[in-house]
């Protein structure tokens, strides 16, 4: 049955899956309080950067499925897909989806579906949502249907998730998850796996976590490597070929709304217990400031003095325009914290973010000491070196991403660096 669906929040999850739910022959409204965003979603223009996403909207648009304001209205299905960020203290923000819940309960009827999409932590339904619900004087589960089921998704395959991956459904009653998983059927393919809230809460919080701390794993191997004289790149390839053994890839730091943010959810709910979690928040927020003091010490062992170094790439993960807690921001500012000049490129990036970002890459170029490679965007590896190395005044490339093909990079005259690989580092550095 084709239900009419509210959905607040229409950021890099909220707006393609309400695109999602309009395509499919909903009637949907989208809300959210960046006027900005709703008035150029509107005018069918993107404040976000995903493949396929343009198509859809414009074919919601056009439909009369799909409209977009800054206030709720009205509807069978209120979905929830607002950020939930933690604070400098590392603590969960919940405003949010406080203030979302809030903000639909003037709208929402008996017989209501309310989903939260938002990744949180545990608890968040019943200790943040249900309270605001509560002010509509429904009663919960048989009244008022309440479900969280978080998106799984990855940016640049957003659709393509949506539709094929299996969905966590946790309902505050059965016929919550219920009503929750047939709503999702007009789309997803997945399978549907039925559970209560909170622990659906925790199973999202779990999955990051597990890849975080995977992550940290690989950040702590690739600088043992570093020292060792080992390619930690060609290691990771061979122990993967083991059939129960699968090391994920080290790099700069870890950024994105959820595998930097969400194990903090698990700190600060039980500290005591979350030591392995906590050790590995802390090992992949200190890959900036080693990535920063690899690239000082490669440029003092060459002799260069008041070097410019070129960041390319802000966003966290190659190929987006998603700047979520990108570790390329504190890349750059531990590199000014050396004194060290930056000019910093991303071709994804079209708004400055920062004091040293530049939307010309050859502005970047000129006159720097060495290339800094921070994200695998595929533009980078198309880039000639041999052109690149007329303007700059060392020819000096450290790729932390392992994306460039190192011998194009060598021939054309680079010394070429890279993190968890001491070829030339411990040539360098250590001798």
């Amino acid at each position: 049955m084709k239900k009419s669906i509210c959905v607040v929040g229409l950021g890099y999850i909220g707006l393609p899956t309400a695109v999602m739910f309009a395509n499919y022959g909903h009637k949907v409204h989208g809300v959210d309080v960046n006027e900005k965003a709703v008035n150029m979603i509107n005018n069918k223009q993107l404040h976000i950067e995903e493949e396929g996403l343009q198509e859809r909207l414009n074919a919601a648009i056009d439909a009369g499925a799909l409209t977009v304001g800054m206030t709720p209205k009205q509807a069978d299905v209120f979905v929830i897909a607002v950020p939930s960020p933690i604070r400098n203290d590392k603590t969960a923000n919940l405003e949010y989806v406080r203030s979302a819940t809030a903000s639909i309960v003037p709208y929402v009827e008996k017989g209501n579906l309310v989903i939260l999409e938002s990744t949180v932590p545990p608890r968040t339904v019943e200790d943040v949502m249900l309270p605001e619900l509560r002010k509509t004087g429904f009663e919960l589960g048989t009244e008022l249907f309440v479900s969280h089921s978080p998106e799984r998704v990855i940016p640049g395959r957003v659709f393509e998730e949506l539709i094929s991956n299996d969905r966590i459904i946790g309902g505050i009653t059965p016929e919550s998850a219920t009503m929750t998983s047939e709503l999702y059927r007009s789309f997803v393919k997945g399978q549907m796996h039925e559970t209560d809230a909170t622990t659906a809460e925790l199973v999202k919080v779990m999955e990051n976590t597990y890849r975080d701390v995977n992550i940290a794993l690989a950040n702590e191997l690739a600088k043992i490597a570093q020292k060792i004289g080992v390619n930690v790149w060609e290691a990771i390839a061979l122990a993967n070929y083991h059939p129960r053994v699968n090391v994920h890839s080290p790099g700069p730091g870890v950024g994105g709304h959820c595998i930097a943010v969400d194990p903090w959810f698990l700190v600060e709910l039980d500290p005591k217990e979350a030591q392995m979690i906590h050790l590995a928040r802390q090992t992949n927020d200190g890959m900036p400031a080693y990535t920063a003091q690899m690239t000082t010490d490669i440029i003092a062992a060459k002799g260069i003095d008041n070097p410019k170094i070129a960041v390319l790439g802000l966003a966290f993960k190659g190929n987006i325009d998603d700047m979520r807690e990108s570790p390329a921001v504190d890349v750059v500012q531990a590199l000014r914290n050396h004194d060290v000049a930056v000019q910093a490129f991303d071709p994804h990036i079209k708004t400055n973010n920062i004091e040293e970002q530049t939307q010309v890459s050859e502005e970047a170029f000129q006159d720097a000491s060495a290339l800094l490679i921070l994200t695998n965007h595929e533009e980078f590896n198309l880039l000639n070196p041999a052109d690149i190395k007329k303007v700059m005044k060392n020819p000096i490339i450290i790729d932390t991403k392992n994306c460039i093909d190192r011998m194009k990079w060598e021939q054309a005259g680079f010394d070429v660096y890279a993190l968890g690989d001491s070829k030339n580092v411990k040539e360098h550095i250590t001798k």
